[in-house]
C-alpha cells in the first residue's frame, strides 16, 4: 500500500483531505502553466483548445463507462443540477437522503413549486414510490463517507418509473460507476478526479436528454461549433454537448492530463488501494476506542472527533471536520505511512 502515481505527487503534509480538494499531479500543473504562459504571450490559437476539452470529455467517458456523446462539460455540480431542477415539471416529487450535500438539494428547493421529500439514506430505495419523479443522492456521503445501496435504488426507481440523479463527486476517480445505469450523473472535477476547480462533468442518457432543457445554451452548444456566433443557434448539438457550458480552458487543459493519469493507473486499482487504507484506519481507530462509521468506502467519518481537526493540522495531518465528524479521505497518493501518522497523532 505504497502511494500510487510516483513522481506526479510530492505532498508536504500528511494529506488525507481529498474529499475537500485533491492534490493536482505535476503534469496537470505543467499543462496549466504552459497555457497561461502561451496566452500571456499571445497564443495564435486563442485562449485554449477545444480539442483538448474533447480529450477530457472522452477520457472521462471511458472512466465512467459511457460514450463521449453522453457527457457534458461545465464548471460546477450546482450548475449541472440546476439545469436538471429547472427542467422538472411543477409539482414533481424529488426524493433525497437526509443530510445530503446542499448542491444536490438546493437547486430543487429554490424552485418553490416542487415537492421535496427527505428520508434516511438506508431507507432511500424503499421510499421510492409511484409519485416519485426523481431520486437524487450522492454516491458517497460527504459528511461521513457512507455509500448508498446502488442496486436497490436503481431497481426501485425502475419499478416506479422514477428518474435518477447521482452526484459522484466523492467517488468518481476511485469507485467504478457505470454512468449509463443512471439518468443523470454529475461530478466535480477538483476532488478525486484530480482536476483543477472549474471543471465538472454531467452524463445524460439519450432518453433523459429529451426532457432536459439546455437553459444556458450558447454558441458552444451548437451542432456545428463555429457557425453560431451571431443570432440564435441554428441547431443544438444532438449529443449531450447541447448541455455544455463554455469551458474554462485553463481548467480543462489541466483536467485532460489528470484524467489521463487516472486512466493509466486504473480505477479498479485505485479503488482497492483507497479501500485498503480506509479499512486499516477504521480498524486501528476501533483499537483506540473510537467508533468510525462502518462502510466499505475510501472516505471515513469518525463521529465526535471533529474537534481534533485543529490539533491534527498543527501536527501536519490534514483532514476535515463535518457536522461533528472527523473525516479522512484516502486517495492514490496516500500510503500506509499516512494512515499510521494520523493514528499516532490521534493516539498521542
Amino acid at each position: 500500500m505504497d502511494p500510487l502515481g510516483g513522481a506526479e505527487f510530492a505532498p508536504k503534509y500528511t494529506y488525507l483531505n481529498t474529499s475537500a480538494c485533491a492534490l493536482m499531479p505535476r503534469r496537470t500543473i505543467e499543462a496549466i502553466t504552459l497555457l497561461a504562459e502561451e496566452t500571456a504571450a499571445g497564443r495564435p490559437e486563442g485562449a485554449g483548445s477545444f480539442e483538448i476539452v474533447a480529450e477530457a470529455r472522452a477520457t472521462y467517458a471511458r472512466l465512467m463507462g459511457v460514450d463521449p456523446d453522453r457527457v457534458a462539460v461545465g464548471s460546477s455540480v450546482s450548475v449541472h443540477v440546476g439545469m436538471i431542477a429547472q427542467s422538472m415539471p411543477a409539482g414533481s416529487e424529488i426524493l433525497f437522503p437526509e443530510g445530503d450535500f446542499s448542491s444536490v438539494i438546493t437547486p430543487f428547493t429554490v424552485r418553490g413549486d416542487l415537492k421535496t421529500r427527505f428520508v434516511p439514506l438506508e431507507r432511500l430505495a424503499e421510499s421510492i414510490g409511484p409519485e416519485t419523479a426523481l431520486v437524487a443522492f450522492s454516491s458517497v456521503q460527504s459528511s461521513d463517507g457512507r455509500t448508498a445501496d446502488f442496486a436497490a435504488v436503481r431497481a426501485a426507481a425502475a419499478a416506479h418509473g422514477a428518474r435518477t440523479l447521482v452526484d459522484a463527486t466523492q467517488s468518481a476517480g476511485w469507485l467504478p460507476l457505470r454512468a449509463g445505469e443512471w439518468d443523470y450523473t454529475v461530478a466535480g472535477g477538483y476532488k478525486f478526479l484530480l482536476c483543477p476547480r472549474g471543471s465538472s462533468f454531467l452524463t445524460v442518457t439519450e432518453e433523459a436528454q429529451d426532457s432536459l432543457v439546455p437553459i444556458h445554451a450558447g454558441w458552444v452548444t451548437g451542432e456545428e461549433l463555429w457557425v453560431n456566433s451571431y443570432g440564435p443557434v441554428r441547431e443544438l448539438a444532438r449529443s449531450a454537448r447541447r448541455f455544455d457550458e463554455p469551458p474554462a480552458f485553463l481548467s480543462y487543459h489541466g483536467a485532460a492530463r489528470s484524467l489521463a493519469l487516472l486512466e493509466e493507473i486504473g480505477i479498479e486499482r485505485i479503488e482497492a488501494h483507497n479501500k485498503a487504507l480506509a479499512a486499516r484506519f477504521r480498524a486501528e481507530l476501533v483499537e483506540l476506542g473510537h467508533a468510525p462509521v462502518q462502510d466499505v468506502s475510501g472516505v471515513v467519518g469518525v463521529p465526535g472527533l471533529g474537534d481534533r481537526q485543529a490539533a491534527l493540522r498543527a501536527a501536519g495531518v490534514l483532514m476535515s471536520a463535518r457536522v461533528g465528524n472527523l473525516r479522512a479521505s484516502f486517495h492514490l497518493y496516500n500510503g500506509v505511512a499516512d494512515v499510521d501518522r494520523a493514528l499516532d497523532v490521534l493516539a498521542g
